[in-house]
């Protein structure tokens, strides 16, 4: 795979949801997971796509995306907040990997979002660096708020969205890559119980790429 052409980004999200149909449906393949793999990618890494997800230890991105070694740039935080580590992280992935694809993955009963709301509603707050994270994720709390939304599932989705517009308002590489169309960025919403990811944005995509992980 390492000498393939490069994908496009709407080749590189099809791929991408491919492989969570698959483990949705209990039928995954496993590819590039065995020793030819780890050999083939030991000189050289040249992944399809930079995964920017929560840490949530239930997110584990190449089993729900039932790909393998070298396949994605995984970078990971709470709540998927993003500081100046997580935005060279992802700019080394798209401008030194050539990544066609930037995915921002959320999921549902996030603890970080939860934390937030808490924190916006009854003034519960925490100590530590935790609470920067908390912090963080109140500025999406508040825009779904100041949107009227309620539900859970609205209010994760409005948190991925905001990372989304963060990652290309405060990275120039990223946005310049975007409107190049070089590069797309997709936002996700995990479900725990079925594994199913589903798009809630996307950014530098055609109209006629994949709407949703149904």
């Amino acid at each position: 795979m390492t000498d393939a052409p490069p994908l496009t980004p709407s080749e590189a999200s099809e791929l991408l949801l491919a492989g969570n149909h698959r483990f949705v449906a209990g039928t995954p393949q496993h590819p590039n997971q065995d020793a030819a793999r780890r050999a083939e990618t030991a000189p050289v890494q040249r992944p399809f796509a930079v995964l920017f997800g929560c840490s949530d230890s239930r997110l584990a991105a190449e089993i729900i995306f039932d790909r393998g070694l070298g396949d994605l740039f995984v970078v990971r935080t709470a709540g998927h907040v993003a500081g100046p580590e997580v935005l060279g992280s992802i700019e080394y992935g798209v401008n030194v990997l050539d990544c066609p694809l930037v995915v921002v993955l959320g999921h549902d009963s996030c603890g970080a979002v939860a934390a937030a709301r808490a924190a916006v509603a009854d003034g519960i707050g925490t100590t530590g660096y935790v609470r920067d994270v908390i912090e963080r994720v109140t500025r999406s709390i508040l825009a779904a708020r100041a949107a009227g939304l309620t539900a859970d599932d609205d209010i994760i989705a409005e948190h991925i969205r905001h990372t989304v517009d963060l990652l290309l308002d405060r990275s120039r590489v990223l946005a310049d890559q975007v409107t190049a169309g070089r590069t797309a960025v997709v936002g996700l919403s995990y479900r725990l119980s079925d594994g199913s990811a589903r798009v809630v944005t996307a950014r530098g995509l055609p109209v006629e790429a994949p709407a949703s992980g149904a």
